[in-house]
């Protein structure tokens, strides 16, 4: 795992970086969770309403809905196709984001329709490291423990 400006960025995952979501492939069903990133910048979540499985998403469009004392918005599917499995542990636990937004704090899984081409703009290696690092420099983004 890479740490950059304090954020914590594994070079096994793919990131959409513009919406701080990232997707771990497995066959073909795709995990989905908000970033390091997301998380220190909403701060404590303190609620997620997530979306139902069996539903079709497209990519871009939400998959659940965070909320913190700081921010309110939704987490954007990476890939194409049906939620297959929701964390339903947030529901009671929310901040399992903040405090493992890799392992535990995972928001939805999805049966993607078509991983090589939805993939084909998700960064991902040193190389998805490095522009997520410049994406963060630029952008003066700098993340720090929450609470």
């Amino acid at each position: 795992m890479t740490t950059q400006s304090g954020c914590n960025l594994p070079e096994d995952l793919f990131y959409l970086i513009e919406k701080h979501v990232w997707a771990r492939p497995a066959g073909d069903v795709v995990e989905v969770g908000l970033t390091d990133v997301a998380q220190a910048m909403a701060k404590k979540i303190i609620s997620v309403a997530l979306r139902d499985a069996g539903k079709p998403v497209k990519k871009g469009r939400s998959l659940a809905t965070v909320e913190s004392g700081k921010w309110v918005g939704p987490v954007p599917s990476p890939v194409s196709g049906e939620v297959v499995e929701v964390n339903t542990a947030l529901a009671s636990a929310p901040s399992t984001i903040n405090s493992d937004p890799y392992g535990a704090g995972w928001v939805a899984r999805v049966r993607c329709a078509d991983w090589d081409a939805d993939s084909a703009d998700l960064a991902t290696g040193a190389r998805g490291v490095a522009s997520y690092e410049a994406f963060l420099a630029e952008q003066g983004i700098t993340c720090a423990e929450t609470s």
